[in-house]
């Protein structure tokens, strides 16, 4: 059994670098955008588009040339990957046997949200029907029933008992998501959207394993969390106690001591040498940046990125980061949809926008540094300006109004490049 102890540089480096965030851009165009995704292992999905939506910022992120929403080309008409599940998130479709397994225990009661469960009951004859009409026609959205002919609903799923219907659906498997109109799902009878060789089920067992080694891959360095996420038995803990003893007996993962904290944590075994080889000071050849690297440029991270978000950005970067969104505007430190700015391997600072779309015009509201220091910093003066040029481009707006940046170097350097 391997017990690997490392800084937490080190950590930091690998779980920027295992997300392709660190040091800089790795892909391009398109195809850069799937191999990102897959790099990324789950592209979470949010509806909101305050300037630009939190998957596409994610991509941008990673991928030189990104432009919103080619990560739908990717899901929808390539069918390279599926979104799915409570916690909304693009999945490679090769994966579809495994998260089948899933589905199927949340059909069949095992585990899961019981008001998954409750749906089924309450809206059986409509589950009913919307499976009959999916059987008749090619695709079925939800705005394809009238609300006056439909039974209301209270939940947050849905208005209509046809819309909790389609989603009962698609957590179980049986439709999936064909294309999308504003961001709504589209739906389709899973035979018509997934190629037929994967629509079977992995056993049980390949499905855990499987699980738990792609919540390792997705976390880099990770406790294991979403315990109950990813076994679904009934007994999810204790289910994966004895399952990561297994894989550490046979070699699959091993253990990662980080110094400051607390928790011994989990990689992959196949990661060792890439873990020791940071910890020595090397990276990787496959990380080498197609573009800038994060020193030269700044780079800004989606509110729901995974490296940052849900408390993450403190453990990794001493970064207190929260997105307020969801809070009541007196209860804002900072604002409604700040980012965080990623400069080497650090989060040095963060901003509040908007996109004017009536001027084409980004505005930053607010603009804070971790470290009054860099506000006379003339490298990051410079890789902060590179960051806002790509990032006015990759949201396609004409200016950019930085009067809000109260830092003269910074606001000077930032609006030369416009």
């Amino acid at each position: 059994m391997i017990m690997l102890t490392i800084d937490i540089e080190t950590a930091r480096r690998f779980i920027l670098g295992k997300q392709g965030l660190w040091p800089g851009r790795r892909w391009r165009g398109f195809k850069g955008t799937e191999h990102a995704m897959r790099t990324m292992e789950y592209l979470q999905l949010d509806p909101l588009q305050i300037i630009a939506r939190s998957q596409d910022i994610s991509l941008y992120s990673r991928v030189v040339g990104y432009k919103p929403e080619l990560w739908e080309d990717a899901a929808y008409k390539q069918r390279k990957f599926f979104d799915w599940g409570g916690w909304l998130a693009a999945r490679p479709m090769e994966e579809l046997p495994y998260w089948r397994v899933v589905m199927h225990r949340e059909r069949d009661g095992g585990y899961g949200d019981s008001r998954l469960r409750q749906m089924a009951k309450e809206h059986a004859k409509a589950i009913v029907e919307v499976r009959a009409i999916l059987k008749d026609r090619e695709t079925v959205g939800n705005r394809d029933f009238e609300a006056t002919d439909r039974k209301k609903t209270q939940s947050y799923r849905g208005r209509k008992d046809s819309a909790l219907a389609l989603y009962y659906l698609w957590r179980i498997g049986d439709v999936m998501t064909h294309h999308r109109e504003r961001f709504e799902r589209v739906y389709a009878l899973t035979e018509n959207v997934a190629p037929k060789e994967l629509i079977y089920e992995k056993t049980q067992e390949e499905a855990d394993r499987f699980l738990v080694e792609k919540e390792i891959r997705f976390g880099g360095i990770t406790r294991i969390q979403r315990t109950g996420d990813s076994y679904g038995r009934g007994e999810p803990d204790r289910a994966a106690k004895k399952l990561l003893e297994n894989m550490l007996a046979d070699g699959g993962i091993i253990e990662v001591k980080v110094d400051g904290w607390k928790t011994t944590q989990y990689a992959l075994a196949e990661d060792e040498k890439v873990i020791s080889g940071l910890s020595a000071g090397r990276i990787p050849k496959a990380w080498k940046p197609v573009d800038t690297t994060t020193t030269e440029e700044a780079v800004f991270l989606a509110p729901l990125d995974h490296v940052s978000a849900r408390g993450r950005a403190k453990e990794l970067f001493d970064f207190e980061y929260v997105w307020e969104v969801y809070k009541p505007e007196h209860q804002r430190k900072f604002g409604y949809y700040v980012l965080p700015v990623l400069w080497g391997d650090r989060l040095v600072a963060r901003f509040d926008s908007k996109l004017d779309r009536t001027t084409n015009t980004f505005i930053i509201l607010g603009f804070w540094l971790e470290d009054k220091a860099l506000a006379k910093d003339e490298a990051f003066a410079e890789a902060l300006a590179r960051g806002f040029a790509r990032f006015v481009n990759f949201l396609g707006a004409e200016k950019m109004d930085a009067k809000a940046i109260s830092y003269p170097l910074l606001r000077k350097t930032a609006i030369s490049l416009f």
